[in-house]
């Protein structure tokens, strides 16, 4: 795992109902969740294979919080829910012209991986098993630009290699990874032949304003690109869930991750098409009629890449043999939480961190895949 850059080949109503429904989390490094006037009583001790799933993704849970902090920092609402940085006001215009909404989008989704976060580890103890701390591992120099706190991080979004093959793998009719893989091809072809910032690096980046706003537009793909492999992730490990709260865990946060990549798989599509002088990253016109891969036209290519096609075709599912069925894709189970990290690595989001947390990280991930269903 040398050269870890690549090799690993609104809201008020709904924030205030969550935090009704998670607000008990604290409790339980006691022991207990209270549940209104009652508590809960944790069950016996989980197996090891669910220990080790809750703890692969409990890591992956504060990764993810860590990157949504650098965008709601820059680019997000700042409030009591999520306090830090001040905004980046240029970074922040680029991101509304996109979508007038993903500040808010940004802020709500910080929350809610901060609450699975939070969540996790106290329900790890709650059933006598060890939280994941990945403090030690911050460590990595973030953005300086106006508008950040400048703490270290976990995640680099400075150096990214966006894989956007999401988009056409969910709009095929003919092929799932799980069934028939193949190569998808990518809505930017760019992004997943280069390393590009998602935020500003420094207030150089903030002009000119084509610059800024191909950073806004590769945050708006990242974002998706993470979000899909968090949703399939989760099915394919509730496969190998044992205890049946654990199972329900799973398939209760799974979809959420779903919802975010919804959400932004959305809003991707708004990107406006331009070229970045400074580096010649261009952002297709989508709705053009052409592949941005290789040029070639036709009706099959204008549903393949349009941007207001945002619902999941159905796809082979299971075995060929059956009909088409609109999914989750992967959900296939074997090797699924080395494959996360691979994804992961290989987009750059982990650049300048240790050999030591690619170790921790790479156990935990090794331990979640080989777990084993028991009855």
């Amino acid at each position: 795992m040398k050269n870890h850059g690549n090799v690993i080949s609104s809201p008020r109503n709904r924030r205030s109902f969550l935090k009704t429904g998670l607000a008990a989390a604290g409790a339980i490094g006691t022991g207990l969740l209270a549940r209104g006037p009652t508590a809960y009583a944790a069950p016996a001790g989980l197996t090891a294979g669910d220990t080790a799933i809750l703890q692969f993704l409990a890591a992956g849970e504060a990764l993810e919080a860590d990157f949504y902090d650098q965008y709601n920092e820059l680019g997000g609402i700042h409030d009591s829910e999520e306090t830090g940085g001040s905004g980046n006001r240029i970074y922040t215009e680029r991101l509304r012209r996109i979508d007038p909404n993903i500040p808010q989008y940004i802020h709500d989704i910080t929350d809610d991986e901060r609450s699975h976060q939070s969540f996790i580890n106290a329900y790890l103890v709650s059933r006598g098993a060890a939280a994941i701390d990945l403090e030690p591992f911050r460590t990595v120099p973030g953005s300086t630009a106006t508008g950040s706190s400048g703490k270290l991080r976990l995640t680099n979004l400075m150096q990214l290699t966006v894989d956007t093959s999401w988009w056409t793998r969910y709009r095929s009719s003919t092929n799932n990874p799980d069934v028939n893989p193949t190569m998808f091809e990518q809505a930017v072809p760019d992004l997943h032949n280069g390393k590009f910032p998602a935020i500003p690096r420094t207030d150089d980046d903030l002009h000119p304003n084509k610059h800024i706003q191909a950073i806004a537009n590769t945050a708006a793909f990242q974002i998706p690109t993470v979000e899909q492999g968090g949703g399939s992730l989760r099915m394919a490990l509730a496969q190998r869930a044992t205890d049946v709260e654990v199972l329900r865990l799973l398939i209760s946060m799974g979809p959420i991750e779903s919802m975010h990549f919804q959400t932004f798989s959305d809003k991707a599509g708004n990107a406006p098409p331009l070229t970045d002088p400074t580096n010649g990253l261009t952002f297709p016109d989508l709705n053009s009629g052409k592949d941005p891969n290789n040029g070639s036209t036709g009706d099959a290519v204008r549903q393949m890449f349009q941007t207001n096609l945002i619902m999941p075709e159905p796809c082979p599912f299971i075995n060929a043999n059956l009909p088409a069925c609109s999914v989750i894709r992967p959900t296939n189970t074997t090797g699924a939480a080395m494959g996360a990290l691979k994804f992961l690595t290989a987009m750059g989001l982990f650049t300048g961190q240790s050999d030591a947390f690619f170790r921790y990280l790479t156990n935990l991930a090794e331990a979640a895949d080989d777990a084993q269903r028991g009855v």
